[in-house]
């Protein structure tokens, strides 16, 4: 049998840069590291880190806290955060990932400008996963106003008589967002004005393609991630759409010896939050 892991899975730039960071503050071993939610949709990683001294917490448990540090993580948060972390004197060490914070920057920019203009006659609005922590962090750039579609059949609640300013979470399907902007401008009044701006990282976009070829290569194709990932769950259900012989799973524990039989290839790869060191774990565990 043979085992490859994709070259192109794994941790994306944003992932890397914050579990980087993390372990340079927690080398000292001088203080507690707190971080807000978990750094990685990946429970294995969190463990691993969590064992070195990282220190998961919510919102709720930053508010009692001060005088310490905490960091945020790639997925980035609203204004209140850094407004709380100033009034507790919390050193914050902001890992937000730059292709995130600069989305934030834009949408910020738009509510002031819609503000100035014309009150509220325009839209903003985010193609994202509500709750996701990164949509979470945009809706803030905009007091809570932006509205928020998870998918294509949500457009219909717009209001095409007003202006609509289209954003998108970093790690959604560049398809499906293209199918929004599709139906809005062909539904749009004449009399509004749309704009749409096409804010998917590349990184994490241009694995959607990869994996597919990856997919089609294998008699099997194992699939490690979280299954807390958006990203993760978007990239699997490409796998299993080239490759119906797909498993989802989060650790070389969940390997069933039934799935290789017959199998002559296999295939192992995984999201932007999945550690490369797992997907080996998981090749180790099948030799």
């Amino acid at each position: 049998m043979t085992i490859e892991i994709d070259n192109g899975s794994g941790f994306c730039f944003g992932v890397t840069t914050a579990i980087q960071k993390a372990e340079e503050v927690l080398a000292d071993g001088k203080t507690p590291l707190y971080c807000l939610g978990d750094i990685v949709h990946n429970g294995m990683e969190v463990e691993r880190l969590a064992a070195k001294g990282l220190v998961t917490i919510n919102h709720e448990e930053m508010r009692h806290l001060h005088d310490v540090k905490v960091l945020l993580r790639a997925h980035g948060e609203p204004p209140e955060t850094y407004e709380l972390a100033r009034r507790n004197n919390i050193e914050i060490i902001d890992a937000t990932c730059p292709v995130v914070l600069q989305l934030q920057k834009r949408i910020k920019r738009q509510y002031d400008a819609n503000v100035a203009d014309n009150g509220n006659n325009s839209q903003i609005v985010i193609f994202g996963k509500n709750g996701h922590a990164e949509v979470l962090g945009l809706v803030g750039q905009t007091h809570g106003t932006a509205i928020v579609i998870e998918h294509f059949d949500e457009v219909e609640k717009l209001d095409f008589t007003r202006d609509i300013y289209l954003y998108s979470q970093t790690t959604k399907s560049l398809d499906e967002f293209h199918r929004i902007i599709e139906y809005i401008q062909g539904h749009i009044s004449p009399t509004a004005t749309f704009k749409s701006f096409d804010t998917i990282c590349r990184q994490v976009a241009n694995r959607m393609p990869n994996i597919a070829a990856f997919a089609a290569r294998h008699d099997l194709i194992l699939f490690v991630s979280g299954r807390k990932s958006s990203n993760g769950k978007v990239l699997f259900e490409e796998c299993r759409r080239v490759n119906g012989n797909s498993h989802h799973i989060e650790s070389p524990a969940e390997i069933r010896q039934e799935w290789l039989e017959g199998v002559e290839t296999v295939g192992i790869c995984g999201a932007t939050s999945t550690p490369k060191w797992l997907m080996e774990e998981c090749a180790t565990r099948l030799s």
